[in-house]
């Protein structure tokens, strides 16, 4: 029978306390895996449709192989628990996956297999997980990681704020603008796709501020069911080609 509630993990971290958790959700009769950074909930194993669609989506709006033809090259910006990543390599289309994981300690758990649902992840051998500030790799263009291809990547997949207007730090404020995402643009190879997830209904100002960047956006509302209340919950994945 599985423990009611397990600490997986805990760090102290620049940005709070970063704990990794197991609990019995008495009302499903079923494990849920949870990340919080300090008082805030960053994430739980009983949502993650819209971080599987995060993927599906950002890499169905790439119209077909990458520019040297040779398969995809996919950044992730937020490791968490996953799935994202994990969904990216089902696309038979994805040669190489990196994943731009801030804290050291997130990778850690899942080398460590600490997750069942994404077990084999880090494992992969299409798989880099490094450890950096995604924002900053952007704001100085330095690529993501040593063996970033220099035509650009074919697609950045992003989850680590909770929204355009809520920032889990204020450092990151500055990548949602024109400024920010032109840098971002410049890392991508031609034809490529940029997806962010958003837990909030879309914003017209921040689909405007994709406009003026790309030449196709749009926003996507990803609804499921929500367990605990009974009804339906709802997210947003933004994409721009």
């Amino acid at each position: 029978m599985s423990l009611r509630f397990q600490e997986l993990a805990w760090h102290e971290t620049p940005m709070g306390e970063l704990s990794l958790r197991r609990r019995l959700e008495p009302s499903l009769k079923v494990d849920v895996h949870e990340v919080k950074l300090g008082d805030e909930y960053l994430m739980s194993s009983l949502f993650t449709v819209a971080e599987v669609e995060l993927a599906r989506l950002g890499l169905a709006a790439h119209d077909g192989e990458s520019h040297d033809g040779d398969g995809l090259d996919v950044v992730v910006g937020g490791l968490g628990l996953g799935y994202t990543a994990r969904t990216s390599l089902e696309d038979s289309r994805v040669r190489r996956l990196t994943v731009v994981e801030t804290f050291a300690e997130v990778i850690e758990w899942h080398e460590r297999e600490l997750l069942p649902d994404v077990a084999g992840l880090a494992a992969d051998p299409r798989t880099s997980l490094v450890q950096g500030d995604f924002f900053a790799m952007v704001r100085d263009e330095t690529g993501f990681g040593d063996d970033a291809p220099e035509r650009g990547v074919d697609a950045i997949l992003l989850d680590i704020d909770h929204s355009p207007q809520h920032v889990l730090d204020p450092s990151h404020a500055s990548f949602y603008s024109a400024a920010g995402l032109a840098r971002l643009k410049r890392l991508l190879a031609p034809g490529g796709v940029f997806a962010l997830w958003s837990d909030d209904p879309p914003e017209e100002s921040f689909l405007g501020v994709l406009e003026q960047t790309f030449e196709s956006v749009h926003a996507q509302v990803v609804t499921f069911d929500n367990p605990l209340t009974g009804g339906e919950s709802s997210n947003t994945v933004y994409l721009a080609r």
